[in-house]
């Protein structure tokens, strides 16, 4: 599989010791294996910083205040994980330039990592890989409204961070 990570970057901070871009993919990839996905997948990774964060949930959400992370999905699962909905002729959801299915847009506050980290007391590794597993799941149709579909993706971000030994510890 050749999966891609688009990384960007808006503040002048970098989380110590973390190559941001590579943690994506190393995490994408094993999302996308977990997840039984045969495609060749790409998404976009975006850091921003409190404001940023602010202004796009305020923009897109309407809700007034800063958050962790914001998910943009490309795809419209009907279901999560839920391939058959995936028309392989639609141009709009793959990149005609590499034939990569283009999952959406993650963004995760800089600063919101940082706190959390020191908030749940585990490493801002830890907390980063959550973040862009949580959105990733996003992407492929998972959310959390309801306790059973919370239940569902707690026990898959689980899995996937043990399974790469990315613990709270």
């Amino acid at each position: 599989m050749i999966n891609t990570v688009f990384y960007e970057n808006e503040t002048e901070k970098e989380f110590e010791g973390i190559n941001a871009e590579e943690l994506c993919e190393t995490l994408l990839n094993e999302a996308l294996s977990y997840l039984k996905c045969e495609y060749d997948c790409e998404c976009n990774l975006l850091i921003t910083d409190l404001i940023g964060i602010h202004d796009m949930n305020r923009e897109i959400r309407g809700i007034d205040r800063p958050t962790d992370v914001l998910s943009f999905p490309m795809i419209d699962f009907t279901s999560p994980c839920d391939y058959d909905c995936i028309d392989e002729e639609d141009v709009s959801i793959f990149n005609p330039e590499s034939g990569r299915l283009m999952l959406g847009d993650i963004v995760i506050c800089y600063d919101k990592v940082i706190e959390q980290a020191a908030w749940y007391g585990h490493s801002v590794k830890r907390e980063f890989s959550f973040l862009i597993l949580h959105s990733i799941l996003h992407l492929f149709g998972y959310d959390h409204m309801t306790d059973e579909e919370r239940i569902v993706m707690e026990g898959i971000q689980r899995d996937i961070l043990n399974n790469l030994n990315i613990t709270r510890d």
